[in-house]
């Protein structure tokens, strides 16, 4: 069974809500979003290319898992929230990928 990720991209307007966003998500929403989809796991970054732009990432075992956590009650909620908290100063994309292929190496080698 191939596993999936749900990547969620948000996009801030103001660079001057960088640091409240990243404690915001560091601090209660990464851990939340992983809790309430009930992923295998969660983890986020921010673009090197565009500053403005953050990605979470959720490990879950299959797509179908990945497909039932965007329609949850919990998803409702994470969402009501988030739109609570940031209103219209972020803007986010959701997409769900299934794992093609795998390849892992060690450069201890």
């Amino acid at each position: 069974m191939a596993k999936a990720h749900l990547i969620v991209r948000s996009k801030l307007n103001n660079f001057t809500d960088r640091q409240a966003f990243d404690d915001w998500y560091r601090l209660e929403r990464l851990r939340d979003a992983v809790k309430g989809f009930r992923a295998e796991r969660g983890w986020r970054s921010w673009s090197r290319t565009n500053p403005l732009v953050h990605f979470a990432v959720y490990e879950f075992h299959s797509p179908e898992e990945a497909e039932a956590a965007l329609d949850s009650a919990a998803f409702d909620d994470l969402v009501a929230e988030f739109d609570r908290v940031w209103g219209s100063r972020v803007i986010r994309t959701r997409e769900i990928f299934e794992t093609a292929d795998e390849v892992t190496t060690s450069y201890a080698e």
